[in-house]
């Protein structure tokens, strides 16, 4: 069988054993099932309100309750474990079937479905919803609403946090569907949050340190003053290594003095600064008349340019003169 029918056909497997219990066991208190497949056989975990009920003198009602899941559901070695509901209450599937029977016993749905959702609440429940569907009175049907608190109709929240029953009440006019929907007390909503109030502050600030103030500081620095003053020897040292450093440095500035004073400076001569301005000045006088011959260079050959384009210009107007001359001298000609 395929992955997908194999899912499908878990699934309805599922719920058939769930009607199955909710018909056998519903004087005990049914409250739901977990079922789960293991290499030893099928565990399968019943809360109920009365266990008692749900085992039977001597185990003999849940020994009927296996063989019968081997024959009708095709179940390998079934192991039943019932466990006690705590607070009946707050189980959605036990309270939608006592709902259920109240109207069935004849309760007006009103009643009904206020008394229940009120001692969901006093339980502790965060929220909850009864849903009436079907004639509730009258021979049209309709749809009756009860809520309290918080409930969460969709997304993740819904199916991991909200317990969900069904039941069904057969009245002389028809059947009513029962849903129950309960948010326990201690379910952590993705969108709760809390504010403190009222809160201790103490607890929380941090008391900066207390620093010496400026007396302690004086007077700590005068004491540190008189620890460090020296004693007449060692001030007596101190001193002699002093002279002895000055005595050295004056040696060695006058020895420095004396040096500059020895060396001689030699000034140049007169003669050989003329002679050095008098080739600055000839080089100079050369630089700029090599400068006039270029610059005189450069404008006899613009001149020659010139000439040639003027003369190239006066050809070409003889040239046009001729030819005008030649042609009317033809035209006369030809007139003759």
């Amino acid at each position: 069988m395929a992955d997908e029918h194999q899912f499908i056909a878990d699934g309805i497997q599922r719920t058939q054993i769930n009607e199955f219990f909710q018909t056998e066991l519903d004087r005990a208190g049914y409250g739901g099932m977990d079922v789960a497949k293991t290499p030893m056989g099928t565990q399968i975990v019943l809360k109920a309100e009365k266990p008692g009920m749900v085992i039977g003198k001597g185990g003999k009602n849940i020994r009927k309750i296996t063989s019968e899941l081997e024959q009708r559901f095709d179940l390998d070695d079934p192991q039943i474990d019932v466990q006690e509901v705590d607070e009946p209450d707050l189980n959605a599937q036990i309270v939608a079937d006592r709902l259920a029977n109240a109207l069935e016993r004849g309760w007006y749905f009103r009643k009904a479905g206020h008394t229940t959702i009120d001692r969901i609440m006093d339980s502790g429940a965060l929220g909850a919803e009864i849903v009436l569907s079907g004639k509730v009175t009258g021979a049209r049907s309709r749809v009756e609403k009860f809520n309290r608190g918080y409930i969460k109709h969709n997304g993740e929240p819904a199916d991991a946090i909200v317990d969900d029953g069904q039941s069904v009440a057969v009245m002389k006019l028809g059947t009513i569907g029962v849903t129950v929907k309960i948010i326990p007390p201690n379910a952590e909503l993705p969108d709760d949050f809390q504010v403190q109030e009222d809160v201790d502050i103490s607890e929380y600030i941090i008391e900066p340190e207390e620093k010496e103030g400026v007396e302690e500081l004086l007077a700590g620095e005068g004491d540190t003053d008189e620890e460090s003053e020296p004693s007449d020897q060692d001030s007596t040292q101190t001193q002699s290594q002093d002279e002895t450093s000055t005595e050295t440095a004056e040696e060695e500035v006058f020895e420095e003095e004396v040096l500059d004073e020895d060396t001689q400076i030699t000034p140049p001569e007169e003669g050989d600064i003329e002679a050095e301005l008098d080739e600055l000045d000839e080089e100079v006088e050369t630089e700029a008349e090599d400068l006039l011959d270029e610059m005189e260079a450069d404008t006899e050959d613009a001149d020659d340019e010139e000439a040639e384009t003027a003369a190239a210009a006066d050809d070409g107007s003889s040239d046009s003169d001729s030819d005008s001359d030649s042609d009317s001298n033809a035209d006369s000609e030809v007139q003759e």
